[in-house]
């Protein structure tokens, strides 16, 4: 991940593509076609099309991750409590060896008592112990407390098309 925001002008198709692939990732270039053609009365070719999402990609307009089904995997949202008089010391390290790990899928900062927070995937709940057992012994000088709660019963895991519309209002 950057820290920096994509430089892009967004088109008006280049925000229709956009909405296409958050309906549907799978779709083909030369579906967008028929669907730019049929539903935006945007005229483009498929390799037009395929070049668009290339640039974009590159550029870190979106990103792509792979998500295996919930059935494979446990998830977890963790949420990381500090200890502020190792934190000047020891931060660094810890946060490095959470969104370095493997398990991490999603891990983000917030405002609160809780402030690093991740969302996490394991395949049986003893490696989930052990990675916070890890964790502990090499990090737990930083950490005052580690929340992790189950994640059960994903309802939605998705963007709406709808809201990416407001990327080319001027």
């Amino acid at each position: 991940m950057t820290d920096d925001a994509p430089e892009w002008e967004f088109s008006h198709r280049d925000v229709v593509i956009l909405r296409e692939l958050a309906r549907d990732p799978q779709v083909s270039s030369r579906e967008l076609t028929d669907i730019l053609a049929a539903e935006y009365d945007i005229d483009v070719s498929h390799v037009t099309i395929s070049e668009s999402i290339r640039r974009m990609r590159e550029e870190g307009v979106f990103r792509e991750a792979i998500i295996p089904n919930e059935e494979y995997f446990i998830f977890g949202l963790f949420e990381f409590k500090f200890d502020p008089e190792h934190f000047a010391e020891e931060w660094r390290a810890a946060m490095e060896y959470i969104r370095d790990s493997p398990n991490t899928l999603f891990y983000f900062l917030s405002d609160g008592e809780y402030q690093w927070k991740t969302v996490m995937m394991f395949p049986a709940r003893e490696a989930e112990s052990r990675w916070i057992h890890e964790f502990y012994k090499r990090h737990g000088k930083v950490v005052a407390n580690i929340r992790n709660s189950v994640v059960t019963n994903v309802l939605k895991f998705g963007t709406d098309p709808e809201l990416l519309e407001s990327l080319n209002d001027e």
